[in-house]
């Protein structure tokens, strides 16, 4: 049984949900099993440094179960969606300060290559600051400050980096190396943020644009709706009488739109409507501006035309419409409109115009419709 539109209606924004979510859990899965890789290259470093009897054979051990076990119970709570809970997805302040206790207590316990675990937390507040607030980065900092104090200053650990060996230089070297790694691995990540924040941004002002756009045009006819037109209306008027220029105004209305409505139907009307305004569009000028005024009334604000050049356009507007062909929305059908041109003057309001040009179309429609009239 096929689906109605209500029910595609209401399934669609769920598929859309859904799909967000996946996607933030596949980014999250990215970035837990790089946090991950970096424990274990940190634990071979240090198998390393226990080789060659530098720290205890132990330690490599401890720091891989504590750092993968750290990652691996962030990393299951992901796959739960624990994290979609949250604002900050990512949980970045909770995910900083555990990678942080993991290398305070490192340099507790491994002072002999204390200041490696130093490196890696300024790596860490780093990373993690380029998706915190001011507040939550200010709270890690703090929290590492403190900790940092707290081992240098109140133990009496003889914090360090051994290089009196061969080995050992070797080995500083490449802590020192890996650690510029992920620094420049930040960097690149937080390019890639200023990227995708770029990219957004410029699919937010298109998205404004059309909404701005939408907010223009009156939904049926697809041309400005009474709001953008009067705001037409009222720039044109100032510009043309600042500068001194001509500028005429028409208002048209279909004839007999009742008769249309109650014979053919009211889809029918829509559609002479749409026929109606698509006509006007393709035959007024680009410099003019055309729009619904109410109902089936239409209102064209002419720059740089004087009455009697609005009077002769307005009069081949209503030519081109009195011989169309209206067969294909309905049989005998016959569209013709009335139109009541004014021009600006000096000190007029916009209503002033308007009241000239609604006198001129009622004198057009008593008259027999199907006329332009001026006022």
């Amino acid at each position: 049984m096929a689906q109605s539109a209500f029910q595609r209606a209401n399934v669609e924004p769920r598929t859309e949900v859904k799909q967000g979510v996946e996607k933030r859990a596949r980014l999250r899965r990215q970035m837990y099993l790089a946090q991950m890789v970096s424990f274990i290259l940190d634990a071979a470093i240090l198998f390393f440094y226990s080789l060659s009897g530098t720290i205890p054979a132990f330690a490599s051990a401890w720091y891989l179960a504590a750092g993968v076990g750290w990652t691996a119970i962030t990393l299951i709570l992901s796959e739960m969606h624990f994290n979609d809970r949250f604002q900050d997805h990512y949980l970045t302040v909770p995910q900083s300060l555990g990678s942080i206790g993991i290398q305070l207590a490192a340099i507790y316990f491994l002072p002999e290559v204390g200041f490696y675990f130093a490196c890696i937390i300024f790596v860490v507040l780093g990373f993690g600051a380029l998706r915190m607030s001011a507040r939550q980065t200010g709270v890690v900092w703090a929290y590492a400050a403190i900790g940092l104090t707290a081992v240098f200053t109140l133990t009496d650990r003889p914090i360090g980096m051994p290089m009196a060996t061969f080995a050992e230089r070797h080995l500083a070297l490449l802590c020192f190396v890996t650690a510029l790694g992920r620094c420049a691995f930040t960097g690149l990540y937080g390019a890639s943020l200023r990227e995708a924040l770029y990219r957004r941004g410029n699919e937010l002002k298109v998205a404004h644009a059309k909404i701005e756009e939408l907010a223009q045009i009156d939904e049926l006819t697809g041309v400005l709706n009474r709001r953008y037109i009067m705001r037409g209306l009222n720039d044109e008027m100032a510009r043309a009488q600042r500068a001194g220029t001509p500028c005429a105004v028409a208002i048209l209305d279909i004839d007999f739109f009742k008769r249309i409505n109650d014979g053919y139907g009211h889809p029918t009307g829509d559609e002479v409507l749409r026929g109606f305004a698509i006509t006007l569009a393709a035959n007024v000028r680009s410099i003019d501006k055309l729009g619904r005024y109410g109902g089936e009334e239409f209102l064209v604000v002419m720059s740089l035309s004087s009455k009697d050049q609005a009077l002769s356009a307005m009069d081949r507007l209503r030519q081109i419409v009195s011989e169309l062909d209206w067969d294909p929305i309905s049989d005998d059908l016959r569209v013709t409109f009335s139109a009541g041109v004014a021009q600006v003057r000096p000190n007029d309001a916009p209503e002033d115009i308007l009241a000239r040009a609604d006198a001129a179309l009622y004198r057009a429609k008593d008259a027999g419709r199907n006329k332009v009239m001026a006022g």
